[in-house]
């Protein structure tokens, strides 16, 4: 099992030294595809899965969900959250076992979605779904909350997936905190025009997911290494931190080939360690 950079302690007390240093961007990756944003003391949260929801779910089952890394905290730990986001349905993206002590202990916190899966997102987490904690959003929309301004971005997992009211159902989302612009792009292949949508961005940090598209996994793919690493010198990324690995033995992938793609392209990157901060 893979050990954390931090975890548990080491990590909140990391989190709270970070607070000394209100005025710049921190980042930790919390494992999958789950990041932790801090910035003037407020945080937002992208897509975290810290349960082990799905390890027990598939335990007796042909598609095994075991672990390689430990957890890198018990999400009712976490300091209060004021933003999260969940970029679609999938668990490892939208897990109540995770989402449910977040959401106790900062009951004040929303959590933004695809606007399309609203009805099982509020299923999901057992909230009303006019409640003011979910926020949705389709593509090409915008939300103010805090500090932080979140345009939602079409994402193909595999398909760009729309409802019948044409708001798609799997989405990226670009973040404007001060003066810094994230894109999370939630589980994603590149589909046609995917860099002409975040050029104009003028994206700081992307994160993005290398774990690939296998059809033998018989789950939806991503972005292999050398895609994601293309696609950050594409957009201009200032930097691109992986995501969409080493959680599962099943659905993995090796950073290694991710570093030498971004040697290749000339693309600026970034590996984190889990639980490890980076302060832009």
């Amino acid at each position: 099992m893979i050990t954390p950079f931090l975890q548990d302690d080491a990590l909140l007390t990391d989190i709270e030294t970070a607070r000394q240093q209100p005025d710049q961007l921190h980042i930790w990756w919390l494992g999958q595809s789950g990041f932790l944003i801090q910035y003037a003391g407020q945080h937002l949260l992208f897509d975290p899965y810290l349960s082990d929801s799905l390890t027990r779910k598939y335990a007796h089952t042909d598609k095994p969900h075991d672990r390689i890394s430990e957890r890198v905290i018990d999400p009712a730990r976490l300091p209060r959250i004021d933003v999260l986001t969940s970029s679609h349905n999938h668990t490892d993206h939208l897990d109540a076992e995770t989402l449910g002590p977040i959401l106790a202990h900062s009951p004040d916190a929303r959590l933004v979605f695809p606007e399309a899966n609203r009805a099982f997102v509020a299923d999901r987490l057992s909230l009303a779904a006019n409640t003011p904690t979910l926020v949705g959003l389709t593509d090409g929309q915008t939300v103010q909350l805090g500090p932080f301004r979140l345009y939602g971005v079409p994402a193909a997992h595999n398909e760009l997936e729309r409802d019948a009211q044409g708001w798609p159902r799997f989405m990226g989302f670009i973040a404007r905190v001060g003066p810094y612009t994230l894109y999370h792009s939630g589980d994603t292949l590149w589909f046609d025009g995917l860099e002409t949508l975040l050029q104009p961005f003028g994206v700081d940090v992307a994160f993005l997911p290398i774990n690939g598209n296998k059809p033998e996994r018989r789950v939806a793919g991503n972005l292999n290494p050398d895609e994601a690493a293309r696609l950050g010198k594409a957009i201009g990324a200032g930097q691109v931190i992986p995501h969409h690995y080493d959680l599962f033995a099943f659905n993995t992938a090796n950073p290694a080939e991710f570093i030498q793609a971004c040697h290749t392209h000339q693309t600026p990157y970034r590996v984190l360690r889990l639980g490890e901060r980076l302060t832009v």
